[in-house]
């Protein structure tokens, strides 16, 4: 298991638009991911446990993925966090 800590940048944080494209992203894996803010954590893979955390710009989440990709998983998600989901 791997965990990574990463700041959500986008102006909307991960609120429906981005969180789907997150939980797309999270699903194309095969490991187990979780995303952790304060003291919850959810499937990355679920839009809902996705958007009852209420995930806004400039917090910090930490990303847990568990399995055969989870490198990948973590790396891909970063990637996609980073790229501010092609927001303007």
């Amino acid at each position: 298991m791997i965990s990574r800590d990463v700041t959500i940048t986008n102006a909307s944080g991960l609120h429906a638009r981005p969180a789907t494209f997150f939980i797309q992203k999270a699903n194309s894996y095969k490991s187990a991911i979780w995303i952790e803010k304060d003291d919850r954590k959810v499937n990355a893979k679920s839009l809902l446990g996705v958007l009852s955390l209420g995930i806004a710009k400039d917090m910090t989440v930490t990303l847990l993925a568990d399995g055969q990709d989870e490198n990948a998983a973590i790396a891909g998600l970063i990637e996609l966090i980073d790229s501010g989901f092609s927001e303007g």
